[in-house]
């Protein structure tokens, strides 16, 4: 199985779970690949909007699921809006090519369960099109995000217990 975004908020807590329920995982990253190995999975080093490559390293892997948790986000909520246009392109373009490099397969997309702006919005229904599966969340609280002391206002949920949800959905997929 594949985690794209391996190395990210949601990809950090969600590999180790699924090497521990015995999956064979790799985790695509853009450069991170000494962190996928450290945690448990095997690197597929390469920017997903390099279709080619994406599609010649994933074929070579043949993962039976993949799973998107793809971003592109600031480290500084208050950057979050000059973000927007770059993370609607992953959310559209990224998610497509994931799609094309392993047709196949069920793909699970991390999704929103909260209101975006109408090109937010939009770019969200596109790639929940692609989708096999597309888990909606909360805004993420817990280690790595804009919320890390679980202390914000609003629906959140933590990172861990996202990343179950992400197992359990591969779980699912993955035995039917």
């Amino acid at each position: 199985m594949l985690v794209a975004g391996a190395t990210g908020v949601l990809g950090r807590p969600l590999v180790p779970i699924l090497v521990e329920r015995g999956h064979v995982v790799a985790g695509l990253t853009r450069s991170q690949g000494d962190v996928v190995r450290e945690l448990g999975a095997e690197p597929i080093v390469c920017d997903v909007y390099d279709a080619e490559r994406l599609r010649e390293l994933v074929g070579r892997f043949a993962p039976d699921v993949v799973v998107s948790l793809l971003t592109d986000l600031p480290d500084e909520i208050e950057r979050i809006g000059e973000y927007a246009e770059r993370n609607n392109r992953m959310r559209r373009e990224g998610v497509r090519q994931l799609r094309a490099a392993a047709p196949a397969v069920p793909l699970i997309v991390e999704s929103v369960a909260f209101e975006l702006p109408p090109p937010g919005a939009a770019a969200v229904r596109e790639m929940e099109a692609l989708a096999d599966v597309s888990i909606r969340l909360a805004r993420l609280s817990g280690p790595g995000t804009y919320d890390p002391d679980c202390a914000g206002a609003g629906e959140r949920i933590h990172v861990a217990d996202a990343a179950r949800l992400f197992a359990d959905a591969v779980d699912g997929s993955a035995s039917s």
